[in-house]
């Protein structure tokens, strides 16, 4: 089931993007941090009314953010639509003991069925660029990549933006 988080889910939600971040750490891929994400961000994204979890027999496997804010940093960005009606993902996350069981792919259905229940243009993203496994996984979802952006307090890398239009 997926459902708007609480403020009570924030500590289930950082264990999962820390063991994410481990995770990733010991493939080599420097993508999140002890800066990133953290407590603040997932208070601001459950006060925005933003942030979902999945939730599996009463566990919190994973999380996305399904925003219509836009960074900053996206700004330079030649996206192929106005920037008027999109969404943002941000911090899609799999407990990485469910990972490769298609909850990524759920969350992600869940966002664009959103998107387009709602009437949104566009699906917009990044992710990071050392990490190939979830460039190929928004390659396989018909995202088109669009250009880079950069996040000094998580890497020296890259992030590529990628855009899925309806």
């Amino acid at each position: 089931m997926i459902r708007k988080a609480t403020l009570n889910d924030i500590d289930a939600i950082l264990e999962i993007t820390n063991a994410c971040a481990t995770h990733m750490i010991n493939q080599h891929i420097f993508q999140w941090n002890q800066h990133y994400p953290n407590s603040a961000a997932f208070e601001k994204d459950i006060n925005r009314g933003e942030l979902y979890v999945l939730e599996i027999k009463n566990n919190i496997s994973g999380c996305i953010v399904i925003s219509t804010l836009m960074d900053k940093e996206y700004y330079p960005i030649k996206w192929l639509t106005k920037n008027e009606n999109n969404i943002y993902i941000h911090r899609l996350a799999i407990n990485p003991q469910y990972q490769g069981q298609g909850q990524a792919q759920y969350l992600m259905s869940f966002a664009e069925s959103f998107a387009k229940e709602n009437a949104y243009t566009s699906v917009r993203l990044d992710t990071f660029s050392q990490n190939k496994r979830n460039q190929n996984f928004y390659d396989l979802r018909g995202y088109h990549k669009l250009g880079d952006i950069y996040f000094p307090n998580q890497s020296k890398f890259p992030f590529h933006c990628y855009e899925l239009v309806f």
